[in-house]
């Protein structure tokens, strides 16, 4: 597909995780591969963070626990924990913080809030790369029907780096 930025291809990849043969939980991923910027292209427009907030928490994501996590992961992409690659080669200004683990901290902090909370359903989208170094915070809203929790995540600059929402049951 043709977008703003240039080509993109759609991916998405499912797994099932089963217990005694029965599916106990399925996770599906909707990637997005998009080309490479042209020189001297523009950037997005970055959104600031909501600032409503009801509960958060400040990370400071060190290359230790990206290079955990991509270990944990199986995830071998040098952006991760390779820091002269990924500034020399991707011109990246720091090691890239994997989305997902943003996503297990964005779980990690409705747990923290509500242990009793059962999940329903959990989307979350990256809108901006996060890098190492400075913290990052993780941040909740519920919603005022009960049943819903924005969660996002932003940068040490006040900038939206992902957006997710929490079902509950």
């Amino acid at each position: 597909k043709q977008g703003r930025s240039g080509t993109l291809v759609f991916v998405t990849v499912q797994h099932r995780y089963r217990v005694g043969g029965a599916v106990a939980l399925t996770e599906e991923h909707d990637i997005v591969y998009r080309d490479a910027p042209q020189p001297g292209a523009a950037p997005a427009a970055p959104l600031p963070a909501p600032a409503d907030v009801a509960f958060e928490r400040a990370i400071v994501p060190d290359p230790v626990l990206l290079f955990r996590y991509s270990a944990l992961t199986f995830n071998g992409h040098r952006i991760h924990y390779d820091r002269r690659y990924v500034t020399e080669v991707e011109g990246y200004p720091g090691l890239v913080v994997h989305g997902p683990l943003i996503a297990t901290l964005l779980m990690d902090l409705l747990r923290r809030q509500a242990p009793q909370a059962e999940v329903a359903a959990f989307r979350f989208k990256a809108v901006r790369p996060t890098f190492d170094g400075p913290p990052l915070r993780v941040n909740g809203q519920p919603e005022a029907d009960g049943k819903t929790v924005r969660l996002w995540a932003q940068d040490h600059e006040g900038w939206l780096t992902m957006d997710a929402v929490a079902t509950l049951r």
